[in-house]
Formats: C-alpha cells, structure tokens, sequence
C-alpha cells in the first residue's frame, strides 16, 4: 500500500520526560526506522492538557525529513488552538492517522483514524493518589476517546481490563496491548554510566534504589518505612536511594527522611541523567519499586535489562513484567517487605539468581516489535 500520512504527538518527551514521555519517544524512534515509507508530522504541541513550552519549540528528529505541527509555546495559545473545531481539525483532518500519546483527544471525530494510548486508569480508580486538575484532564481524554477514537493502544493487558471495566462499550478487540520496552535496550540508545555527584558512590558502596516520581501512587513513603525497620531489625548499613523527581501530594517526605534515625543513609538524588540512571541499575544491591498501581511499571523492566535483582509490588501490570523473574509482595505487606529485603541483602547466590532471571524475562520485551506492532495497527486502521 502507498505510504501514510501520520501525525504523532510527541509534546511530553522533552527533557525531563517520564513513563509516559519514553514510551511515545522509543516507538516514534522505532517508527522512523521501520516505516520509511510512510510521511510522519510530529506534534510538539498538541491539546489543552499537558503543554511544555520547551518541546513546543523542539525540532526532535529534523534531521530525519519529519514534518512538525503548530508551535504553541504559551498554554493559551495552545488551548485556543486546540480546541478549535475550524483550526485544529482544518489541521488534523490532513492525515490518514493522528496518534494521541498525552490523554488528551480532540472533543470531535477527525476525518482520518484517531488512535489514543491508554497508560493507566489510575485516576479513576484512585482519584486520591493525584491532583484534581489532572484526574479532571485525565479523565475527559478518556472520555472524549472513547468517543471519537477509532482505536486503543493499551500498555498492558492490566491497563486494557481497566479500560473495559470502565468504558463497556467499547469492543475488546480495539483494545491492542502493544508492551514498551527498555529504551537501554534500543538500537543507538547507549549512554556512558556516570555515577551521580554523590559522596556515597565515591567508596564503591552497596546501596538499595528506588526509582520514578515521588507521588503516593509509588508508595516511597511505604519504603521508607521497611526500610526504617530493616534496619531496626539489625539489618546492614546499606544506603536507600531514590532517583526521581518530586511529584504532587507529597510535601512533607523530605521532613519524614529527615527525622528517620537512619537519615543519612537516605540520599533522594531528584531528576537523574540516562547515565547516571543505567549506572545506578548495574550497581545497586536491589532494585525496589513498591508501587501501588502501574500502567506498565517501565522502571522494573529497565533495571531488569541490567539484570538487576528486583523487588516490586504484586499489583496491575507488575506481575505481567516481572513473571517469575523477581520477588513481588503487596505493597502494604510491611513485614513481607522487611523479610524478604533481609533474604536478598544476605543470600548472594538468590541475588545471582535473579540476575540472571531478570535478564532473560527482559528480552522478551522489545521496541522493535512494539513498533512494528503500531505500524500494522495503524496500516489495518486506514484501510
């Protein structure tokens, strides 16, 4: 078939991007190698929801004879834009499939095929763990898209399930889990390991990480808590560092950190560099992600590239990654997490063996498939 047009938003992969940012930034990488055929329009800028000034004026892959839509790098000017039927679907009706990656939809149905990913259904689930302005926002690109949208791409089978719970309507087959992957494990993507600016690093000690947003929904305060009593058990002196930066709702960590006996084995590091992070994966003790509820959980099956031993929740998409490959408890399982945090602190050969576990489960998952999958989505879509 003759090539498409394709417009893609990528307005949330800038600089300091999470889950949701990587995803759409590996599958448009995978994407201009795969489909050479076809003509892609990148959006920097795309809705009223999530704006970033900075990648509003972005020229990601120019060098690739991409295309780029409207620059918007005030908020309202991109609402003004974006929610205009003559403006913004003058625009998006130029092609045979617009692809949302940010929760927001057009509030109409576009000429070509819409297809909208889905990551989590936390906010409706537990409107508790976020803000009300983003489970507000969340909540209507959802609500729009199953509406207008032509087609899914879910992150997991968990966040499908959720998806259909909710949204009953909606038939099951346009639903498509299209899996992520670890971007260390992409083609060109190898950033040099650099240890963090960090005194703790320096003597070449053994240390626990934690890694993503510090919100509720990922449960640090939880850690911090078998922590606190791992170590109250006599547990080593091994440091705990949490690389992420700080999300909503949780004011008052830094303060909890500080009055913990033990706070000067507690390092939160922020925001880390891709270098930083690959280092942090290849040399902690255990990767621990107790996290309440995740649409994938891209920080377990990265570290898991790097053959990481790895302790996460029992919860959504978690076992769906992991498999038998880690150790997964629930994430209000105080006592569970103590003991099996003293078990992988003391038993080597048990590390050995999730190493080598986590490395195979890893394979398993991979970009270029994932974007092959897209491409054939949006190929039956338009035709």
């Amino acid at each position: 078939m003759s090539g498409l047009k394709i417009a893609f938003d990528v307005s949330q992969t800038g600089r300091q991007k999470a889950g949701c940012g990587f995803y759409a930034a590996a599958l448009i990488d995978g994407l201009l190698e795969s489909a050479a055929e076809n003509e892609f329009t990148l959006m920097t800028s795309f809705g009223d929801f999530f704006h970033d000034p900075f990648q509003a004026m972005a020229f990601p892959h120019w060098k690739r004879g991409v295309h780029f839509g409207p620059r918007k790098v005030r908020r309202k000017s991109a609402s003004r834009f974006w929610i205009n039927r003559d403006k913004a679907g003058s625009f998006l009706d130029r092609f045979d499939v617009v692809h949302a990656n940010n929760f927001w939809c057009p509030p109409w149905r576009l000429r070509g095929t819409l297809i909208y990913t889905l990551y989590d259904m936390s906010f409706i689930e537990h409107p508790e763990w976020t803000t009300e302005s983003n489970r507000k926002g969340c909540l209507e690109g959802v609500q729009r898209a199953a509406q207008f949208a032509d087609g899914f791409v879910a992150i997991s089978e968990a966040t499908k399930q959720a998806f259909l719970r909710h949204f009953p309507s909606i038939a099951p087959d346009r639903v498509h889990v299209i899996y992520p992957a670890s971007r260390f494990g992409q083609p060109g993507f190898h950033p040099e390991p650099e240890p963090p600016d960090n005194s703790i690093f320096q003597a070449g000690e053994s240390f626990f990480l934690s890694t993503g947003t510090i919100e509720p929904r990922k449960n640090q305060a939880f850690l911090l808590d078998v922590y606190q009593q791992f170590r109250a058990r006599g547990g080593a002196p091994i440091p705990l560092v949490l690389a992420g930066k700080q999300g909503w709702m949780m004011d008052g960590f830094d303060q909890q950190v500080a009055a913990s006996p033990w706070a000067d084995d507690i390092h939160i590091l922020g925001y880390v560099s891709d270098g930083e992070l690959a280092w942090l994966y290849q040399h902690c003790l255990v990767n621990l992600y107790p996290s309440h509820y995740e649409g994938f959980g891209l920080p377990v099956l990265e570290g898991m590239h790097f053959g990481t031993p790895v302790m996460c929740s029992n919860r959504t998409s978690l076992p769906e990654i992991v498999g038998e490959a880690g150790v997964l408890l629930p994430p209000d399982d105080l006592t569970g997490w103590v003991d099996a945090l003293e078990s992988l602190a003391t038993e080597p050969q048990r590390r050995q063996q999730l190493q080598r576990s986590a490395v195979a489960r890893a394979t398993r998952f991979d970009w270029k498939r994932s974007a092959a999958q897209i491409r054939s989505l949006y190929e039956a879509a338009s035709s």
